[in-house]
């Protein structure tokens, strides 16, 4: 898998907003300088952001953006489906989408398989958990395994 630079500009934004003790909105601007996002891109992510009802913009002097509800309801799933669409694709299929000869059907239950894994661990993730630092036991057993941080 591939992650986008959109997707983890929208969870590094998400996460600057979930981590504000007093959960007033933040502009774009300051947004995009904390994460060193810039600034054209923040906005269309934000964009997005607003359209998947993941994150509000609050007009007027202490406007701004902020989460539209709780961040804990909010998984990394959600955020990349809001940005960048579905989880797997294949050649911008779904995968119970895409078709092949019978030598290669097979291999749509590996991309089905693959789909399955990440939602795992995307859909147990809240944007509040990344925020605090505390992901879920499911995850980080994941990461104690050394072979996981090899890049094979």
């Amino acid at each position: 898998m591939r992650v986008s630079a959109k997707s983890d500009y929208a969870l590094r934004a998400l996460i600057e907003m979930a981590a504000r003790p007093d959960g007033r909105a933040i502009s774009a601007e300051e947004l995009g300088r904390l994460q060193e996002i810039p600034h054209g891109f923040l906005q269309a992510i934000l964009a997005d952001l607003r359209r998947a009802g993941v994150v509000i913009s609050q007009r007027g002097q202490s406007g701004g953006w902020r989460m539209a509800r709780p961040a804990s309801e909010v998984s990394v799933a959600d955020v990349i489906r809001a940005v960048d669409g579905p989880l797997v694709s294949v050649y911008g299929l779904r995968p119970e989408a895409v078709t092949y000869n019978e030598a290669a059907d097979v291999l749509q239950h590996v991309w089905i398989a693959a789909r399955h894994s990440l939602r795992d661990v995307f859909e147990q993730v809240s944007i509040q958990q990344l925020a605090d630092a505390k992901l879920p036991e499911a995850v980080t057993s994941r990461t104690a395994d050394e072979d996981a941080w090899q890049p094979h």
